[in-house]
């Protein structure tokens, strides 16, 4: 059956068992393998005994997982012309901060190629990256940067943050014709939730609605938005959490809904602050929605700085579930917060 069978405007059932995030990704690559055999995998350790920290352990097509030598840049070339040669090729990156060593290929050759040929040719290439600190991993190892990718014309990035979308998305990663970043953040890896045995499709730009509120309207993607529902629900607060999703492309009209809703706009982001995806929505909704604000939009990221590997200063740096509902609480008392808000370090 042809990818373009599986239908992505009408979501799957939840299914009736559960699955963590790891095995919800693996489980979609093995079917993707198994369904197509234009799927392979290429990467860094892709054949590594670990699985890529479990996520490819014990597929079925082992055959068709290719590690590669410390060469980003060189592998990113070869995964772009094994695409441009009717393959679906997935790349993996172990951390999203290695893509920086590949970006001449992927900003300037794999997002650009089908712009540059009049989109008669097309670039079906999936660049999985796993994202997020570890355990003291310190300033090149914990960055997400996907402000700065979604910056790229011709580049779509996808932000899972529960085992469902992760295996739907993963789906429509593959069977999206142009190039896909996928990221996945380790902290929501043993997460669980209700995933569906076989193959379906999530639609990119259709955001999720986690929690139902009327007096605040929450922005938050991947490890941000279990954060913020673990928040709501602990704490009560009144806040409509969107997950995106996708941050390109961008769902804006359920954002732009909700906040004509609640008329407060909150974006909570794990990037930098400085032009990154919580200023993109900020702007976008006072472009679209100024005069339903009551209140200027609010950002909360972390600081304007390099991360932390010290165990007391990544807990400064990093935002929790109660920081965040304070922070939250913070404007549905009309207050304001900081970009940084409850962040130690945004202020040293």
């Amino acid at each position: 059956m042809p990818w373009s069978k599986f239908d992505s405007n009408h979501e799957a059932p939840k299914g009736d068992r559960t699955l963590t995030y790891c095995q919800a990704i693996r489980e979609a690559i093995d079917q993707a393998m198994c369904h197509d055999p234009r799927v392979f995998c290429i990467g860094l350790d892709a054949d590594d005994k670990f699985g890529v920290f479990g996520s490819m352990s014990d597929l079925t097509h082992r055959e068709r997982v290719i590690g590669t030598p410390i060469s980003e840049n060189a592998m990113t070339g070869v995964a772009l012309g094994a695409a441009l040669s009717g393959l679906r090729p997935v790349h993996v990156h172990l951390r999203n901060d290695f893509l920086l060593v590949a970006m001449d290929q992927i900003v300037n050759y794999v997002a650009k190629w089908e712009d540059m040929f009049d989109r008669q040719v097309r670039v079906p290439l999936v660049i999985r990256s796993i994202i997020g600190r570890g355990w003291g991993c310190g300033a090149q190892h914990s960055q997400s940067l996907h402000g700065l990718f979604a910056q790229i014309p011709g580049l779509k990035v996808v932000m899972p943050s529960t085992p469902y979308d992760a295996k739907g998305l993963f789906f429509e990663a593959v069977k999206d014709d142009s190039p896909v970043l996928f990221l996945e953040h380790r902290w929501l890896y043993k997460n669980t939730g209700d995933v569906p045995t076989g193959i379906y499709t999530l639609p990119f730009g259709k955001a999720n609605r986690l929690h139902e509120g009327g007096s605040l309207t929450v922005v938050a993607p991947s490890l941000a938005a279990m954060h913020c529902l673990v928040a709501c629900e602990q704490h009560g607060l009144d806040v409509d959490l969107i997950d995106p999703r996708t941050i390109k492309p961008l769902d804006l009209p359920t954002i732009v809904a909700s906040v004509q809703k609640t008329r407060r706009l909150l974006v909570v982001d794990y990037d930098f602050p400085f032009g990154g995806f919580g200023a993109e929505v900020c702007a976008r909704v006072t472009e679209a929605a100024f005069a339903h604000l009551d209140a200027p939009p609010q950002r909360i990221s972390f600081p304007d700085r390099g991360m932390p590997a010290s165990g007391p200063l990544e807990r400064a740096y990093y935002q929790t579930p109660d920081r965040l509902a304070a922070a939250m609480r913070t404007i549905l008392e009309g207050g304001c917060v900081p970009v940084g808000a409850a962040n130690e370090l945004s202020t040293r």
